[in-house]
């Protein structure tokens, strides 16, 4: 795959979810296994055959429960919430390889999961692993985009987590199984466990 920079660039002009899927497709020199970052639900349910995976630290972004969801956590009269990376700071998460015979078919359906709309902005990013640095595709998500939730109030992440749900389930189901995943890889979501205590019985 090609550089942030030409992603980047790719990216600024508004393509639908097809045309984003062809430019990662033909990015990719079609010789190499193809490495994915996980840092939400790919965590806990990949839903693609992966060869290896690897704890990973992408820097540079960090996961925030800041994305509207009108589809898969949530409706477009109840927008549900799921997790971008946004610029700055660091994310701990883990690096999936995807064998080279499979990443068409493995690409195409997580696209179908991950991008029923064009909403995330998909890019090459390095991954420092121990067993050596990784470029991977990554999820990012622009503070530009309408999809960014910007600042919600305690009482809006309340109104959320008590009633939005799409297609996968609820955003709070969500939001826990992802904080409950991450401990059990021993990385600890301040910020994640924080909003869960809003709700917490």
């Amino acid at each position: 795959m090609q550089t942030p920079a030409k992603l980047s660039a790719r990216s600024a002009v508004r393509r639908d979810s097809a045309e984003l899927l062809k430019i990662v497709m033909d990015e990719w020199d079609g010789e190499s296994d193809l490495w994915v970052f996980g840092y939400a639900s790919l965590i806990w349910r990949p839903e693609f055959e992966f060869s290896e995976e690897r704890f990973a630290t992408l820097h540079g972004y960090h996961r925030a429960l800041k994305m509207w969801s009108h589809v898969n956590r949530g409706t477009p009269a109840l927008p549900g919430l799921v997790f971008g990376l946004l610029p700055g700071g660091c994310c701990k998460g883990m690096v999936f390889r995807l064998p080279r015979a499979r990443v068409a078919d493995a690409l195409s359906a997580l696209w179908e999961r991950e991008m029923p709309n064009a909403v995330y902005d998909p890019k090459s990013l390095r991954c420092r692993t121990s067993q050596g640095d990784v470029r991977a595709l990554a999820f990012t998500l622009s503070r530009h985009s309408p999809s960014h939730t910007g600042v919600l109030s305690e009482d809006r992440y309340r109104q959320i987590f008590s009633s939005a749900c799409g297609r996968y389930g609820s955003t709070r189901d969500y939001a826990q199984l992802t904080y409950d995943k991450l401990r059990t890889l021993g990385i600890h979501d301040s910020a994640l466990g924080k909003l869960l205590q809003l709700v917490a019985p």
